[in-house]
């Protein structure tokens, strides 16, 4: 009886202990999610006034390029004034996107040549008391009133309340890392996503010709050679084929000897160099020498890489996978449990009958044992040189 209400308490806890393991890794989508605030209520001593303005109109965080801004896939916006107990003022804009690669290449769009490397989020610039920076996929804009000693710590405290991206959408693009880093010139690296932005910068070759319906990307930078500054552009497609293909078209634009209605044509061709390594076209476009220009294009060189370790969005397998996890768990601590119980019960016995034998355990009045009282009969052999016929008598033992 007392053994099945035991196993009875433990089927009882063993049901308990499922469902709150299996309610707190219930999936995402049994709960409203909700999107969370992109400013803090306060940082670093800077206390917001009033409630922050948001829109999910890119034209309110910037008007004048706000096209720009949706081909980097803007999400919202939002913009406060935050005050110092001394008086001081700091307006802060910031925009989410929605990823990652949105969010840099919208600073990249805004960052400003003279601007200063600060260390604030995962990349920073400042100039004056304006200070840009992003982190994940949150864009922020900060203006002070008056910077101080303390403004860029106060802004990385900020930037460490930024809701961030989660899974693959808080990763770059790969292709930026084949820019290569000697004779960059800081800030002058661009990330492109649409034609809109490529527009607006002084790119080699144009929006129609990169085709950014087939989910291009672009990047450019400026180098330093010994002739003069290069421009560095890199196109990146999902294919090898891609590549190859548009490759051709570049090149049949840059040998075209007159423009023709219909027919996309490269300006200045003259000092333009390109080639394909994998699924990236690379094209250098300056004042320098052939060799100059040659020599930084033969910097970038493709290697393909495998990735295995990709994110899933299974939620069943993952579920699955935390409730046998869970079941494991829980039969490692129950049996642990018993082992220490069990080495616990059985070290007080023994303490018990040292200090106090035959009165707390093995009491007399309490043995009750039945036993067998058998006695041994043992048969003695004759010796070898007895007679054969001899009848051999059994003895007890004395």
């Amino acid at each position: 009886m007392r053994f099945s209400r035991f196993v009875a308490g433990i089927a009882v806890f063993f049901g308990v202990f499922l469902g709150t393991v299996w309610a707190g890794n219930a999936p995402a989508g049994a709960a409203s999610a909700q999107v969370p605030a992109l400013l803090p209520a306060e940082f670093g001593g800077w206390q917001m006034q009033g409630s922050a303005a948001t829109s999910r109109d890119p034209a309110a965080a910037d008007p004048a390029n706000a096209a720009v801004l949706r081909e980097y896939r803007f999400s919202d916006f939002a913009s406060s004034t935050y005050k110092r107990d001394d008086g001081r003022t700091l307006k802060i804009r910031a925009a989410r996107f929605a990823d990652a690669s949105g969010a840099f290449g919208a600073y990249t769009f805004y960052l400003q040549r003279e601007m200063a490397k600060e260390e604030i989020g995962d990349q920073g610039a400042s100039l004056g008391e304006r200070v840009l920076f992003y982190r994940g996929h949150v864009l922020v804009d900060a203006l002070f009133s008056k910077e101080t000693a303390m403004s860029g710590a106060e802004l990385r405290e900020l930037a460490g309340d930024l809701p961030r991206p989660a899974g693959n959408t808080a990763n770059l693009p790969n292709f930026i890392e084949y820019m290569p880093r000697r004779g960059y010139i800081d800030n002058t690296q661009k990330y492109v996503m649409g034609p809109e932005a490529l527009a607006a910068l002084a790119a080699p070759v144009s929006a129609d010709l990169v085709d950014f319906g087939t989910s291009a990307e672009v990047t450019l930078g400026r180098y330093n050679t010994s002739s003069g500054e290069e421009t560095l552009m890199l196109i990146s497609y999902p294919t090898n084929q891609l590549a190859a293909d548009h490759l051709r078209r570049i090149d049949a634009a840059h040998h075209q000897a007159q423009p023709q209605a219909g027919v996309s044509a490269i300006a200045n061709a003259g000092s333009l160099f390109y080639k394909r390594t994998g699924p990236i076209i690379a094209l250098t476009s300056g004042p320098g020498s052939d060799s100059d220009a040659k020599a930084l294009l033969s910097t970038v060189n493709y290697e393909a890489s495998v990735t295995w370790n990709q994110a899933t969005d299974q939620h069943e397998v993952r579920d699955l996978y935390m409730l046998i996890l869970n079941v494991v768990i829980l039969c490692a601590i129950l049996g642990g449990l018993a082992i220490v119980a069990g080495v616990a019960f059985g070290g007080f016995r023994i303490l018990m009958k040292r200090w106090f034998p035959d009165r707390v355990f093995d009491r007399p009045e309490q043995m009750e044992f039945i036993s067998l009282h058998l006695t041994e009969i043992i048969v003695q052999s004759s010796s070898q040189s007895g007679d054969d016929g001899a009848q051999q008598t059994p003895q007890k033992p004395s």
